[in-house]
């Protein structure tokens, strides 16, 4: 079997990728990664080197992985600062490592791209590229985030040390109508879900839905200025350029999604959302002020409400936030899995993970007790 670095998506034939990828998960696509590199929101410049590693066996793409250079660990939602710090505490330099990821993307998905699921051989062989090519170019680890539960025993396999964390998800219960969902909640909890979006309504605040041809340039200069605004008032930058998401309109027309929200003729909000033909992914929201509820509107009952009408059986609306309890996500695990150079720091911090791993498994346990529903309580 044959390993080959990539320092650009663009390296790979499209086609050859996107066989691996699959259709379920639109952040793996051979045109989202080649976008983020293209209009220079995943660059060496921006802390992410394209390493992307593809496996050939007889000619044949038997797998194939996404993988970065970092400099740094921002965009990346499994927070290793401490893991830095101690790094340099104790006179080791921590960057560059490998992350195997989406960049800025959240979103469980498999990692590890085969032709053959069942394929444990390519698999291993992946991993140990990614392992060889850490020591090869001295960075101090090997980093897989929100890869799918599937593929935690195989990187428990190869010796990589295993780390929890939770999100909240939505799952579609073959609901008929957004009554219906509303349904199986407990009374109290029935009647703040209908009062949060009375309050959207009654300040005559209108929602429509934007996909493909009707997300041009222009709509789209508006959309991101209110990204960007509400980014700016949380003090950072949007990872994302516009001429990204121009380019994802215009490329992957079938699986983005704005929703808007417009007083009178005036866009007052949008999130833009991700989907597949199973899934809706909540990533990006904006708004040009404070309006009560409008947050918790655009970003999750109309995310509910559009994943009843296509029949979609799941909506992740991004990390954090535990305030999607009541309006009908689920606590579930996520993972990561992690290979460190130094076998001293990974005993340490294998040993922190065994702790904080039983601490995400009670904090679940705990807050599943919580969700409005009926037959929860």
């Amino acid at each position: 079997m044959k390993v080959t670095v990539h320092d650009s998506i663009s390296s790979i034939a499209s086609e050859d990728w996107d066989a691996l990828a699959g259709a379920d998960f639109p952040f793996l696509s051979h045109a989202f990664l080649e976008l983020a590199e293209q209009t220079g929101s995943v660059s060496p410049d921006a802390g992410w080197t394209p390493r992307h590693l593809t496996l050939e066996d007889g000619g044949r793409l038997r797998g194939a992985m996404p993988l970065y250079e970092k400099s740094h660990s921002w965009g990346e939602f499994v927070f290793d600062w401490a893991w830095a710090h101690a790094y340099e505490g104790a006179g080791f330099d921590y960057y560059p490592k490998l992350v195997s990821a989406v960049p800025f993307t959240p979103a469980p998905s498999t990692r590890l791209l085969l032709a053959d699921s069942n394929d444990t051989m390519a698999a291993h062989a992946l991993v140990a590229a990614a392992t060889q090519l850490a020591d090869d170019s001295a960075c101090s680890s090997v980093h897989f985030l929100f890869p799918e539960e599937r593929e935690i025993e195989l990187f428990d396999d190869c010796g990589l040390l295993i780390r929890k964390d939770c999100q909240f998800h939505w799952h579609n219960r073959d609901y008929t109508s957004f009554d219906d969902f509303l349904a199986t909640f407990t009374s109290a909890k029935r009647k703040k879900a209908r009062r949060d979006r009375r309050r959207v309504h009654e300040n005559g605040i209108r929602f429509r839905r934007l996909r493909g041809a009707d997300l041009d340039s222009e709509t789209w200069s508006r959309v991101y200025a209110l990204i960007a605004r509400t980014f700016t008032m949380r003090g950072s930058l949007p990872y994302f350029n516009q001429a990204f998401f121009e380019g994802l309109s215009a490329r992957l027309p079938d699986n983005i999604l704005v929703i808007q929200a417009e007083l009178g003729d005036q866009p007052v909000a949008a999130a833009v959302f991700f989907e597949s033909p199973t899934t809706l992914y909540g990533r990006y929201w904006g708004s040009d002020g404070h309006y009560d509820a409008l947050h918790f509107e655009t970003c999750y009952y109309q995310g509910i409400e559009y994943c009843i009408e296509t029949g979609k059986q799941l909506f992740e609306p991004g990390t954090q936030g535990e305030h999607k309890i009541s309006r009908g996500f689920s606590p579930v695990t996520t993972w990561s899995a992690h290979w460190l150079a130094h076998p001293e720091f990974a005993d340490a911090i294998g040993r922190y993970l065994d702790a904080e791993g039983q601490h995400i498994d009670r904090y679940i346990e705990t807050v599943d007790r919580h969700t409005p529903y009926k037959d929860e309580e």
